[in-house]
């Protein structure tokens, strides 16, 4: 992670959607002659930034909730209350598909306006077969509609519901839920990628998640886990025993969890944004787990209550003076091993011929730029599949 291919005075081919050539560019020019030529003037190309957690999809944000937290209430005090996450189950039920789409579609283009190109998006604001599929049939409306590349996340088991939570036995039926009906339509529609498990104390244990899990990896579904976010329960260990493609947050793994990463596949998705919004000193240990070998990606955790910020360019300012990264394994953690922890690492991430033509050109002149100017939106233009996404002020046929 500590090379991150700096490339200078190269040129890029793009023919139709795949990166075609990278290389000097009088030599790419006189290749493939009546090019459409995008003069960059000496600022940085880089692979489009791939946001690999968010929930996306929601109805008001939960600013009352800060003010709780400025009060002295935590996370799961809030939740206690019916806040949380509950409350933006309620809010999310009493609205229309084409509702949430209208909402999500701003949200989206705003995090598109950072660099960002490709977003894992999870529904888990439902918690009823409908709602949930309601959330998921949102994903795939905008994944059609919009530039961006969209990965879909079922996460049903974001939170036990509070009529599940009122009743004798409530919650051991909704698991049944999950697992007997709303999996299975999930997955014979084909509405999500992954399915992911909120893992923690007070939500699902380690063995509901488990069970979960095994579940939605038999229906045919990848895996994602929320682990270890707020106590160290053996959430990074299980993911890598389930084969999981990512374990999300970390901020209180063990070492034994840190070792398990190191030794598997599993991604390690750290959300420093997330716990700088909940005002919490501690973070995921980053330079541990990169040490040890793991695969860190960064990653907004864009939401309404816990880390409404649609700029991964500033989760990479956190990933470097939070987490003491270096600037490229922040600027590696942010796309390519975004990619691994979506599954897409031969898809997008890199620049090079045979990926997908996901760029991202940013009015800085060093890299290391990216994660310096804290805060602002450097981003100028971007490209999806070789097509314009998004841009400011460079003029883009």
């Amino acid at each position: 992670m500590r090379d991150a291919g700096i490339r200078r005075d190269v040129a890029v081919a793009v023919t139709g959607d795949r990166i075609a050539a990278v290389g000097v560019y009088g030599e790419l020019e006189r290749a493939y002659p009546g090019a459409t030529t995008i003069d960059c003037g000496g600022r940085v190309l880089a692979p489009g930034l791939v946001d690999s957690h968010t929930h996306a999809i929601f109805g008001r944000p939960r600013a009352d909730e800060q003010e709780q937290r400025a009060a002295g209430a935590d996370y799961l005090a809030i939740a206690a209350r019916g806040g949380g996450i509950h409350a933006s189950v309620r809010d999310l039920r009493t609205r229309s598909e084409a509702e949430l789409a209208d909402l999500a579609r701003g949200r989206l283009l705003r995090l598109a306006s950072y660099g960002t190109t490709t977003v894992e998006v999870k529904s888990g604001y439902g918690l009823t077969v409908e709602d949930e599929i309601k959330t998921l049939r949102v994903i795939a409306r905008l994944a059609a509609e919009l530039p961006l590349r969209l990965v879909p996340t079922w996460l049903g088991a974001h939170e036990i519901p509070l009529e599940h939570r009122a009743t004798p036995g409530g919650r051991r039926a909704y698991i049944e839920l999950l697992i007997n009906e709303m999996i299975p339509q999930v997955a014979a529609a084909r509405l999500a990628v992954f399915a992911d498990v909120f893992c923690e104390p007070g939500v699902f244990t380690l063995e509901e998640a488990r069970t979960i899990l095994t579940a939605a990896r038999a229906a045919g579904l990848a895996l994602k886990l929320h682990a270890d976010e707020l106590v160290a329960g053996g959430g990074a260990e299980l993911a890598v025993e389930l084969g999981a493609t990512s374990a999300d947050h970390l901020a209180t793994i063990s070492p034994a969890g840190v070792a398990a990463l190191a030794s598997a596949q599993t991604v390690a998705t750290l959300l420093p944004g997330t716990m700088l919004f909940l005002g919490k000193a501690a973070h995921a240990p980053a330079r541990a787990l990169v040490d040890a070998g793991a695969a860190v990606a960064l990653a907004t955790d864009f939401n309404p209550g816990t880390s409404p910020t649609p700029n991964l360019p500033l989760i990479l300012t956190l990933g470097v003076s939070q987490l003491r990264l270096s600037s490229s394994e922040a600027i590696v953690a942010a796309t390519v091993n975004g990619a691994a922890a979506l599954g897409l690492a031969a898809e997008t991430g890199q620049i090079a011929p045979g990926f997908s033509a996901d760029l991202a050109l940013f009015d800085i002149a060093d890299v290391r730029e990216l994660p310096y100017w804290y805060g602002d939106r450097r981003c100028q233009a971007t490209w999806v599949r070789g097509k314009a996404c998004h841009q400011f002020d460079l003029p883009v046929p």
